[in-house]
Parts: C-alpha cells; sequence; structure tokens
C-alpha cells in the first residue's frame, strides 16, 4: 500500500474511501504476532519499561496494558485552537501510513478503526500546540489515542460530541491494548506529515496560479514575450526555471496582447526613434517571473518528494522487523525532515506573495505602468477610490509573510529532562508554513481582483489568452467591474474560495 498526494487529495476533497490490500492487511498482522512472540522475556522499550527518562524502570507484568493507556492520557496536554479536519484527517492518514510499514507490531484492530475514522469523517480534537517534532508529535497524536480509545472530543458531521457517542451511533468499538498501542498511536512524524502534505498541495495550486497571473500581468502591460522564451531559460539550466517557462509560454498561446520584439525594436522601424513611449524591457516582477518562481517550483518538486517518502514511512519506536526478527530501538520518530522542508516551503511561499505584491503595486501605480488610472480607479478620481485600500491589506499581509520567512528549524529548545536534547520542531513549522500559505491566498485574491479591473479599464478582454480570458470570466462571474466605491470584502472571501477550489 502506497499513500501518494494525489491518494491524499482525493481522500480530503473528493471522499474517496481508504481500502486496504491483503497483503498489507497480512503484514500488520503478521508483525503483531512477531512481536507478542519475540517479546515475552525480552526488555523493550515502551512495552515492559517506561517512557522516555523512565526508560531506566522496569514495567511489571501486571501493569503493561495500563502502563500504554497512560501514555496516552498523560499526554493528551495539548493547547489552543483545534486544527482544521483537512489536517486531522491528512494527520490520520500518514499514521496508517506508517502503521502500513508493518514494523510497528500494532493489533490490526487499531489500523482498522483508525481507517474507519478518516473514511467516516470522524476527525479527534487535535489542539494546535503541543509538539516538539521529536518522539514526533506526541502530544497532538495522544490527543488522535485518546479518541481511538473511546475518550476525548470528536468532531463529526460539524458538531463536537463525546467520542464514545459518535462510536457507538456508527456502530465501531474502542480500540484495545494488545502490547504497544498506545506507544506506537502517540509516537511517529505524522500530525507535521499530515499538515504539510495539506500545505504541499495548496502551495503548488498557490505556485499554478501565480504562473498564470505571470502570463495575465504581461499581457496587461503588453510585454516582449521573449522573456518566456525558450532559448533564454534553457541555457539557465535550472529545471524549474525552464518549466515554468514552458507553462507560461503554453498559457500565453492565442494572446493578441504579448508584442513580438523582432516585430518592433529588431527591424528598420525604430531608426527615428530617441525615446521609446514603451518599456524596452518590463519590471522584474514581470519579467523575471521564470526566474523567481523557478526556484519556487524547484522546492515544491523536492518537498513533494520528502512528504510522500514520509508518508510511507516506519517513523515510531521501537522498529518491529518480523523479517530480521528483532527489534531495533533508535530515533526515525524524529521530524527533521518535515521540519525542514516546510521551512523551505514557507520561505518559498513568502517570495511569492512578495511577488504578487509587487506586480499588484504595478497595476495601482500609475506613474510605473503609464497605462492605468491611479489604483484602477474607473469612478471620479478624489471622488472614488477604486482598489486603493485592497492594497493596504496585501501589503500588510505580504510583511506579515516576511516577519514569518524566520526557519524555525533551527529552534530546537532541550526539554524532557534533556532526554530530548535536540528536537525538530517540525509541526511547528509546518503551521507556521499554513499560515504563510493562508496569507499567500489573500495577497493572490486581491491581485486577481485587480488583473480582472486592468482587463477592463484598458477594455482588452477579448485580446487575452483562452486561458487567462477564463479566469478574467470566472472573477467577473463573481463581482462585476468597480466603479462607484463599496465593501470589498464579501467580493474578497468569494474569490479567494474560488482560488482554494484548485479550479
Amino acid at each position: 500500500m502506497f499513500i501518494d498526494l494525489q491518494l491524499v487529495h482525493d481522500i480530503l476533497y473528493n471522499n474517496k474511501q481508504l481500502i486496504w490490500d491483503e497483503q498489507t492487511r497480512q503484514g500488520i498482522a503478521d508483525s503483531y504476532d512477531f512481536l507478542r512472540n519475540f517479546a515475552k522475556d525480552k526488555v523493550i522499550y515502551g512495552i515492559n519499561t517506561g517512557f522516555g527518562p523512565m526508560a531506566q524502570w522496569r514495567i511489571e507484568d501486571s501493569h503493561l496494558r495500563e502502563l500504554q493507556y497512560n501514555i496516552i492520557r498523560s499526554h493528551s496536554t495539548g493547547a489552543g485552537q483545534p486544527l482544521d479536519d483537512f489536517f486531522v484527517r491528512a494527520s490520520m492518514l500518514a499514521r496508517v501510513g506508517s502503521f502500513a510499514q508493518c514494523k510497528s507490531g500494532v493489533h490490526p484492530e487499531l489500523v482498522a478503526l483508525l481507517t474507519d475514522f478518516i473514511n467516516r469523517g470522524i476527525c479527534p480534537f487535535i489542539p494546535q500546540h503541543g509538539s516538539v517534532g521529536a518522539s514526533g508529535d506526541l502530544v497532538q497524536l495522544a490527543h488522535i489515542a485518546l479518541c481511538l480509545i473511546g475518550e476525548g472530543q470528536v468532531h463529526y458531521k460539524g458538531t463536537w460530541r463525546h467520542t464514545k457517542e459518535v462510536l457507538d451511533e456508527c456502530g465501531l468499538k474502542p480500540v484495545a491494548i494488545h502490547i504497544r498501542e498506545g506507544l506506537s498511536c502517540t509516537n511517529g512524524t505524522s500530525v507535521m506529515t499530515g499538515i504539510s502534505a495539506v500545505n504541499q498541495l495548496d502551495a503548488e495550486n498557490l505556485l499554478r496560479w501565480a504562473t498564470l497571473a505571470a502570463v495575465w500581468m504581461n499581457e496587461i502591460a503588453a510585454s516582449y514575450d521573449d522573456l518566456m522564451a525558450a532559448p533564454l531559460n534553457d541555457c539557465r539550466r535550472h529545471k524549474g526555471q525552464i518549466a515554468i517557462a514552458q507553462q507560461m509560454r503554453h498559457l500565453s498561446e492565442g494572446s493578441k496582447r504579448l508584442q513580438k520584439r523582432e516585430n518592433k525594436l529588431y527591424d528598420d522601424a525604430h531608426k527615428e526613434v530617441h525615446v521609446f513611449q514603451e518599456k524596452v524591457q518590463a519590471y522584474y516582477s514581470l519579467r523575471c517571473a521564470p526566474q523567481i518562481l523557478g526556484p519556487v517550483a524547484d522546492t515544491l518538486d523536492y518537498s513533494r518528494q520528502v512528504i510522500e517518502e514520509e508518508l510511507n514511512a516506519a517513523s515510531d519506536n521501537p522498529i518491529i522487523d518480523p523479517v530480521t526478527k528483532n527489534v531495533y530501538h533508535g530515533g526515525n520518530f524524529h521530524g527533521d525532515y518535515i521540519s525542514l522542508e516546510a521551512d523551505k516551503m514557507k520561505i518559498a511561499m513568502v517570495r511569492l506573495a512578495m511577488v504578487c505584491e509587487r506586480q499588484l503595486n504595478y497595476l495601482c501605480h500609475d506613474r510605473i505602468n503609464g497605462i492605468l488610472p491611479p489604483f484602477l480607479n474607473l469612478g471620479t478620481l478624489g471622488l472614488n477610490y477604486g482598489i486603493q485600500a485592497c492594497q493596504f491589506t496585501a501589503t500588510s499581509t505580504t510583511a506579515e509573510c516576511q516577519t514569518l520567512a524566520m526557519p524555525n528549524y533551527v529552534h530546537s529548545i532541550p526539554n524532557n529532562n534533556d532526554n530530548q536534547d535536540i528536537v525538530s520542531m517540525g509541526t511547528n513549522s509546518a503551521e507556521l508554513c499554513t499560515q504563510v500559505i493562508n496569507n499567500c491566498y489573500q495577497v493572490m485574491t486581491i491581485l486577481f481582483l485587480a488583473m480582472a479591473q486592468a482587463v477592463d479599464c484598458l477594455n482588452i478582454a477579448n485580446d487575452l489568452a483562452p486561458a487567462t480570458r477564463k479566469q478574467y470570466d470566472a472573477i467577473r462571474t463573481i463581482t462585476p467591474t468597480i466603479i462607484e466605491d463599496t465593501p470589498f470584502y464579501e467580493d474578497l472571501k468569494q474569490i479567494e474560495q474560488y482560488l482554494r477550489s484548485k479550479k
């Protein structure tokens, strides 16, 4: 069984059901059977010892089941607002992906109940704060485990309810403790991975919109099209830049606005001209789109690889291996891979917000663009204000992104009696990345509103490429051309919903 981001997308957004293959189901059962026999006369961390710094204390056989319940209950200590249902379901998917490696020694009924939670939309309360990202997401995963044993609260069909009530209503039973279900449920990188999986889908969506916006902006400016030419971009060699330029060429097909340099500056018509009215080269935020968005594309390509690897990684401790017939103690729960990629993704998204904000400034600033009224104002100048105040929102939101750009990966603080002497802070990194992504959507929303307004200012809708004309029409079904002053916030909300829908 392999969980890729397409499957995550289909389960979260298209209500696809998670179905187990028989080979994986049998592998989980074999891992459990091996551990049950192997553990009888051996000292194994978290099965007959305490946890963390308490591992030096052996636990009597009569308390082994109690030990597993204790780690779940004692670690359900999170604080803050509950995570969104998308993040919760993605986190449970990541936990299933870890168990599917058949290296955890858990009873198959645990995986079956977790799958039922995913397929039925039963979302445990997971608070925003609690994880330091080493020993995985102990606190936040404990909140999932708490619901799996029939305690705590779940979000089900839009309502917060006691878990036991929902389980009874759905004909489900709380999971029983067999050997190490408590530790396996709480030990791993699944919450940071689940959040990052959702972030990845949104970041890729934002990059697609940014690429289309780059074409649309250059159409508005009537730029020369060689900025996206293959000979120019291919010789830079970077995969992301080449791909963005190729996508821009595809999106710009059929445009009547983009100019050919050879038709205006490479023939004899320019010989008598001493001062060019049109810009020989566009501003960087327009002309350098392949060079700016290319590194974003490369960053997201690699983060996709890491996230999919982590979705299918055995990330708890110890690792149970029926093949070599051994139990290995180590640190697969450590979240450095996800933490570093979340920070890189966050920085890339900050850069994306910055270029969108600069493109918006180009549209608003009549002395820069030279072709549009101030703030795209089609009303009476001085009496009406166009999108002047919308720019305030985009600028302040971009500034917040820049503040959040500081990497969180480097903020390790030792804790747990220094047992956890260096930690990843991976879930914090993922959540900060989410905040930046949400900000990016808001800046992108205002840019799309402004681009549609600019098209109306210039009356060029019929000259746009089919790809950009389609988006102009979509925005105009949400909000009409702006002439009189009006509150914008509801229209902006609807445009953001449209952009988030990944259409």
